[in-house]
């Protein structure tokens, strides 16, 4: 489908019955009045839309696309994409170059991996984060993700035939973040299934899901990404393999967004797309596998479940797993949001907006005083470790290290 076929019906609008419990449950509009709000953003502003094109407001790119309106709303209305659609359909404003430094993760990330050292450097420098707030209106209270010098891929790569003597295979979509970023917690997944039994691929020419790029107003190279994932990921369904995944960002992205938003069919991959929390679950579950943990492991842990992943309804399958280990004191936080939403509050006009929006999250983890906090997302990582102090890891990577060696 192309990007442009579009038909309201799709997002049941006029299910609406104007309860507003979107807008009570939305963080934004506590703390940003320039915000309508979900309902009115939503429902009742795509009526007049589809009147007139007149009545797109340019305040919807405030809306988070946390889903948190679409998780509790009683009709089931599509709140968070209906707002979104509109931005993709009326909002013709080209992209600041701040923009699309922002969302063009792998080709930032490619770029930074040969002097991965040097741009963490610079980036951390006060003077460095003066000069990117008055030029590119990145803030400069903001605290960048570290790049690291050799990506998740090479790594992998280099123990492909290691991983192919298992009997058990799974794909693996591991992202941005864990190929340039952070690739210990692709090592840990890998870790974490090879003590399954279960040998991890790579899949083939796996781009960008695409978030950054659908929230910073370039659909169009998202719908191409998405494309190109569907299938990468059509193969590997074809050869028998379910494809796992660490971020629950990703993991919405890959299952809800191409189809809602993009308008990219992904119908005979979307239910082979899961996140690797809920597979591991399943799996000690059923009898079909167990995991061994060290017996002197020992951790006070608080568990934030990200906005996406508690619109996917699997948070329940990352903190039962923790709890899984002997030795865990285990905390589950209060239903927040953490106030980043990937690329919006590295922004300027975002920023107070995104730490007021956190702010009872972050109290809250002060007040447990956790070893650790637990999250699926990496976005929400990088706040709250930069707004509480506190050491972030993903629940993946906990199980790693509690791993009998």
């Amino acid at each position: 489908m192309k990007l442009q076929e579009f038909t309201a019906s799709a997002h049941n609008f006029e299910e609406c019955m104007k309860c507003t419990i979107c807008t009570a449950y939305c963080p934004v509009v506590p703390v940003n009045p320039r915000y309508p709000g979900p309902k009115q953003a939503g429902p009742d502003g795509e009526r007049l839309r589809l009147k007139d094109p007149y009545f797109f407001n340019q305040a919807l790119k405030y809306c988070l696309n946390c889903k948190r309106c679409e998780v509790v709303c009683p009709s089931g209305v599509k709140v968070a994409d209906i707002i979104q659609s509109a931005r993709i359909r009326y909002d013709h404003t080209p992209p600041r170059l701040r923009d699309r430094v922002l969302a063009n993760t792998d080709f930032m990330g490619r770029l930074a991996r040969p002097f991965a050292p040097i741009v963490n450097g610079v980036t951390s420098l006060g003077v460095t984060k003066t000069v990117l707030d008055v030029t590119f209106a990145i803030d400069r209270h903001r605290t960048f993700p570290k790049y690291s010098g050799r990506s998740f891929e090479g790594w992998l790569k280099r123990r492909a035939k290691e991983q192919a003597k298992f009997p058990k295979q799974v794909a693996y979509f591991h992202g941005c973040y864990a190929n340039y970023n952070y690739p210990q917690l692709g090592k840990d997944f890998v870790k974490v299934m090879n003590a399954l039994g279960i040998g991890v691929q790579l899949l083939e020419k796996e781009k960008c899901c695409g978030v950054a790029l659908i929230a910073n107003g370039m659909s169009q190279k998202a719908a191409r990404n998405a494309g190109q994932n569907v299938q990468a990921l059509q193969k590997a369904v074809d050869a028998g393999l379910t494809v796992l995944t660490t971020s629950s960002t990703c993991t919405m992205t890959l299952r809800d967004e191409y189809p809602e938003l993009l308008k990219v069919d992904n119908a005979s991959v979307r239910d082979s797309v899961i996140l690797a929390t809920r597979y591991i679950y399943q799996l000690i579950e059923s009898g079909a596998a167990q995991l061994r943990f060290k017996e002197n492991y020992r951790a006070r842990i608080a568990y934030h479940m990200p906005c996406h992943l508690e619109k996917l309804g699997w948070g329940i399958f990352s903190y039962e797993l923790l709890k899984m280990i002997p030795g865990v004191e285990f905390t589950l936080l209060d239903s927040n949001c953490c106030g980043i939403s990937g690329t919006y509050g590295f922004k300027k006009e975002n920023y107070e907006a995104s730490q007021a929006i956190g702010k009872p999250l972050f109290d809250q983890i002060r007040s447990v005083n956790p070893d650790f906090v637990a999250c699926d997302c990496e976005t929400c990582k990088w706040q709250l470790e930069m707004s509480t102090g506190y050491t972030v890891k993903n629940p993946i990577s906990i199980l790693a290290e509690a791993l009998e060696d």
